[in-house]
C-alpha cells in the first residue's frame, strides 16, 4: 500500500477506531484523577475554615484540634500542592494535543520521528523533581513530628492497652483507669505508652494525633497535645475480628480545673481493677458505655507486657523500669482468637 504523502491524506482507518477509543479512555482517566485531586484540595481549603471556627462537630483529620494533627493536615496540603504541578500541566496539555493533532489539525505528521531531547528531559526530569520534593517533605515532617518526641515538660502519662474490642486507659500519676474513655487536660502535653493484650491493633485519634501500632509484648509511644476543648473520636484502624467496626473511644479534652475535678470524682466512685478483673476484660466483647475504675493494681501495665515478653518491661520507654514486674513470665490470660460473643 502506498504511504500517504501529507497529513491531510491520512484516513481514519490508519489510526483505527481502537486508537481513538484508547485516546478517549486516556483523557477520561486523566480527568477522573484530576477530579479526585481537586476534591482533595477543596476539602483542604474547607478544613482550614472549619478549624478557624472551632472543632465543635468532629469530622476527622481535616478538622485538627492540636499541633500534631495541624502539622499532618499541612503536610497533606503540601502533597496536594506538589501533585497539582503534575495535574495542571496535564489538564492544559491534553486538550491542546487533542485539538492540534486531530484529523485536519495543524500538527505536523512525522511518521519517522524518533527522538527529541527537550521532550525526553521533560518527561523524565519533571517526575524526578516531583518525587524528590515529595521525599523531602515526608522526611522533614517525619523527623520533626516523631511520635516518641515529647512536646513539653510535665506531660500527662497514660498507659494504653488495646483489647478485643475495647481500650483500657491507665493513669499511673492519678491512680485511676477507664475503659473507652480518655480524658486529658487542654494545653498539656500527653505521653501515651501503648501495648496490646491481644492481636496487633492500630491506635488513632485523627483530630489530635496520628496512627501508631500496638503489639503484644511490645511498647510504643505517642506524644500529642490538644489545644481545643471538646470530645474527639479515637478508634482502632487495624481489623481484628467481628467487633472491629464498633471499637472506638471518646477523647475528652477538658479545661485543667475540670480535669482535676474529673480525676477526684473518679477516685471516689467505681471499683478497683486488679489482675483478675483485667483477665475478664481480655475476653472478646463490645463495651457499650465507658467504664471507670477508682484505682488499679500497681504495675499492671508492665505485668501485661511481661505476660507476653518479660524482656520488654525494662526498655528505656517503659514506665517505672526500675520496679520489679509482677508475674513476669506468667502465662498471659488473653485469648488468641478474635472471634467471640459480644456483650
Amino acid at each position: 500500500m502506498q504511504q500517504p504523502t501529507s497529513k491531510k491524506s491520512v484516513p481514519i482507518g490508519r489510526y483505527g477506531v481502537g486508537g481513538h477509543m484508547a485516546l478517549w479512555q486516556f483523557a477520561r482517566g486523566i480527568a477522573s484523577r484530576g477530579s479526585a485531586a481537586l476534591l482533595a484540595a477543596a476539602a483542604l481549603v474547607w478544613s482550614h475554615s472549619a478549624y478557624a471556627a472551632g472543632p465543635s462537630s468532629p469530622r476527622g483529620f481535616i478538622e485538627p484540634a492540636g499541633p500534631i494533627a495541624q502539622a499532618q493536615i499541612h503536610h497533606f496540603g503540601v502533597i496536594v500542592a506538589i501533585m497539582m504541578l503534575v495535574l495542571v500541566p496535564i489538564f492544559i496539555a491534553v486538550p491542546i494535543l487533542l485539538i492540534r493533532y486531530r484529523r485536519g489539525g495543524k500538527g505536523a505528521y512525522r511518521p519517522k520521528w524518533e527522538f527529541n531531547a527537550t521532550v525526553e528531559a521533560t518527561i523524565w526530569g519533571f517526575p524526578v523533581v516531583i518525587v524528590a520534593f515529595l521525599g523531602i517533605a515526608l522526611w522533614s515532617y517525619t523527623f520533626k513530628f516523631d511520635p516518641y518526641k515529647p512536646l513539653g515538660e510535665d506531660p500527662l502519662e497514660v498507659e494504653v492497652v488495646t483489647l478485643d474490642w475495647k481500650f483500657l486507659f491507665l493513669y499511673p500519676q492519678q491512680g485511676i483507669a477507664t475503659i473507652d474513655y480518655l480524658a486529658i487536660p487542654e494545653g498539656r502535653p500527653v505521653t501515651l505508652r501503648l501495648t496490646s493484650g491481644t492481636v496487633m491493633q492500630s491506635f488513632m485519634v485523627p483530630q489530635l494525633a496520628g496512627q501508631i501500632y500496638t503489639m503484644a509484648g511490645m511498647q510504643t509511644q505517642l506524644n500529642f497535645l490538644a489545644d481545643a476543648a471538646g470530645e474527639y473520636v479515637g478508634r482502632n484502624t487495624q481489623y481484628n475480628g467481628t467487633g472491629f467496626a464498633t471499637q472506638s473511644f471518646t477523647t475528652a479534652v477538658l479545661a485543667p480545673d475540670d480535669f482535676t475535678q474529673w480525676v477526684e470524682s473518679q477516685k471516689t466512685s467505681g471499683t478497683t481493677l486488679d489482675w483478675a478483673g483485667y483477665s475478664e476484660l481480655t475476653k472478646p466483647s463490645v463495651t457499650q458505655d465507658p467504664v471507670f475504675y477508682s484505682g488499679f493494681e500497681e504495675g499492671l501495665f508492665r505485668r501485661i507486657v511481661a505476660s507476653f515478653s518479660p524482656s520488654m518491661v525494662d526498655t528505656p520507654h517503659s514506665h517505672g523500669a526500675h520496679d520489679q514486674p509482677h508475674g513476669a513470665g506468667e502465662a498471659a490470660p488473653h485469648q488468641h482468637g478474635t472471634m467471640g460473643a459480644q456483650q
